[in-house]
Order: C-alpha cells, then structure tokens, then sequence
C-alpha cells in the first residue's frame, strides 16, 4: 500500500535528533526518500543508524545559516535523488539557547540560524519547485511565538531579547511572504508551531520541576511528544493540503490557541 508521500523527496533540516528525527521516520513510513540535512555529523551519523532499512535515505552535512551550504544540501539532493519536493525548516539554535542572554550579538546570531537560515534554505530549494510547478515548504515555529507573559525577575534591568521568541515569531511572518510569492508557482509555505515537546533538547533547558506545569497549562492535559507532530507535517507534505498556503498550525495540544 502506497504511502501519502510515495516517492516524494524531502530535505528535512536538524534531522539528527528530536522533532527533525521523528519527521524523517514519518516521511520514509510515508514512502518519501529523505535527506537528512544535519550541522553536527555525529549526530547525523546516528539518525542514519536508526533510519536503517526504513526506506531511502541520505545524510548531507549542513550549516543552514551558512549560504552555500544551503545550497550545497540542494544539490547534494539533486544529486542523490534527482528532485526536490518537500522542504522541512525544523533545524534551529534550542538545544544550547541561552535565555539569559540578552546581548544584541546573541540575538543577531539566533536569528542567522532560526529565521535567516529557513530563509536560505527556502532560497535554495524553492527554485527547484518553482521550474516544475509544485513544492511543498514546511516552516517551523514553536507556541512560544505566542506566550508573552514573562517571569518575574524582581527590579527592572533592561528590556529582554526575547530571542527564541522573536526568531520563532519571525518564521510565522517569513511563511506568510513566501507562500504569497511561491502560490502562483505551484508552490505552498505552511508553519507549524509545536508546544513544548519532550526532546532532549527540552528535558536539557527547561527544568524538570517546571514541566509537569507546562503540560498542566495546555487544554488537553498530556505531554507532547515528537511524533504528535508528524501528522501535521504529512499533511502539509501531501496532496490533502493542495490549497492550503500561508498557514500556521499549532500542535501544542491546546496551549497558545490563537484566534
């Protein structure tokens, strides 16, 4: 039986862990032939163990922030596959985000890789789509574009960075441009916004007594993991989402829900 994604190949960045990882195992169950686009290659060597036997898949060293890279991961894809289809911007600084720094160098090199490096990668990929009238992008934000209440400090020192919020933000802004310009070329840009989803990188930065509030806050009373959220990019990826464009979804289980 055919998958919804048979014979589609996707370029799914961070796909070394977490989330990225998760959507690789999805897309090959799917049927889709995958890259997966990876900065640290211990890491990617590791996805590739575990993909192993799942379908066709391909690891591409890439530093998304970084022009040609993005472009090499491309043609790599080329290469490989013969085609672009999909693009997955899941690959961002959160794994080691500092929040306590509020620095404008910080801020500036958070944005380079969350919201500049979707951006190349779109750059990279889109025409590929554009020439043969059809692609699928698939941004990634996070709930915390939406959550503004901010702890509490004590006596006021300087305004914040609020950096992962502001680059996740950001991506929402940057999918809504693209699909505006990629829709008359066949192309849909669509955003997913996941809540805190239990990764390594979560269990990592946010501190273990603080997350069963996390899970209390959201409407549907359970943690997220990362394959809650596969559903989701499938269906961007697929047919079903034909003329669904400049869309962002939160799968958070019912945490920011904004109207």
């Amino acid at each position: 039986m055919a998958g919804r994604l048979d014979g589609r190949v996707a370029i799914i960045t961070g796909a070394g862990q977490g989330i990225g990882l998760a959507y690789a195992q999805r897309f090959l169950a799917e049927g889709a032939k995958v890259v997966v686009a990876e900065i640290n290659e211990e890491r990617g060597r590791s996805a590739m163990a575990s993909l192993a036997g799942k379908g066709d898949a391909v690891f591409v060293p890439t530093d998304i922030a970084d022009e040609a890279s993005a472009r090499a991961c491309v043609e790599a894809t080329l290469d490989a596959f013969g085609t672009v289809d999909v693009l997955v911007n899941n690959a961002a600084l959160y794994y080691d985000i500092d929040n306590a720094d509020n620095s404008y160098e910080y801020l500036q090199r958070v944005f380079r890789v969350n919201l500049h490096g979707a951006w190349l990668m779109a750059r990279a990929a889109a025409p590929v789509m554009v020439e043969k009238g059809k692609g699928r992008i698939i941004n990634q934000s996070s709930s915390a574009a939406y959550l503004y209440l901010m702890p509490d400090t004590g006596a006021f020192q300087e305004v914040g960075a609020f950096t992962y919020s502001q680059t996740k933000w950001g991506v929402i802004g940057l999918t809504k441009f693209l699909a505006a310009q990629l829709g008359p070329y066949g192309v849909t840009v669509n955003c997913i916004a996941p809540g805190v989803t239990m990764t390594e990188a979560t269990r990592r930065i946010v501190p273990e007594e603080f997350l069963p509030f996390v899970t209390m806050m959201t409407a549907m009373k359970r943690e997220l993991q990362p394959e809650d959220l596969t559903g989701t990019a499938v269906f961007f990826a697929s047919d079903d989402a034909e003329l669904v464009t400049g869309q962002v979804l939160c799968v958070d289980g019912g945490l920011a829900m904004p109207g």
